[in-house]
């Protein structure tokens, strides 16, 4: 089936199947990640999860191999938690994460996406962006790759 293009979604940016993405806030400036329409929530690999308190405020430090197949370089990252859910993995298995929301640079839009953590070593891609945070503003083409190129912080 095709898609009826629209003047509206012309506007809208075209992501292939896997793109480079940043993740400023957390200090991550270069990340591949799998997008993923079949998944409703992104997940974000981390370990080494320890939530604590800051200010009253719940906060959640974790740490996050950002290279694909390399575990030698880890990132330490903080964030302040948003919620904690039961999410169901592609293979049916539930898992309580918690959930953080966090600015997401896509090639030179910037979005605010709430993102699952858990590890992913055993995945191909440290990062999955889910449905929910691509929402309707981009056109995805399965059939292509790194269409946004390197991600443009601002």
């Amino acid at each position: 089936m095709t898609e009826l293009l629209t003047a509206s979604s012309i506007d809208k940016p075209i992501l292939g199947w896997r793109e480079w993405a940043a993740l400023p806030e957390l200090n991550i400036d270069e990340i591949k990640a799998k997008i993923d329409t079949g998944a409703r929530s992104s997940a974000l690999h981390a370990f080494a999860i320890d939530p604590y308190r800051k200010g009253g405020q719940r906060w959640v430090m974790f740490a996050i191999h950002p290279i694909q197949k390399q575990c030698d370089m880890a990132i330490e990252c903080h964030a302040p938690i948003k919620d904690r859910r039961v999410v169901s993995d592609s293979g049916g298995h539930k898992q309580r994460r918690y959930v953080i929301e966090t600015q997401l640079v896509l090639g030179h839009c910037a979005i605010r996406a709430e993102m699952t953590l858990t590890n992913r070593d055993s995945m191909l891609f440290r990062l999955l962006i889910g449905r929910t945070a691509m929402n309707t503003r981009f056109i995805i083409d399965p059939n292509a790759s790194y269409l946004q190129g390197k991600p443009q912080i601002f």
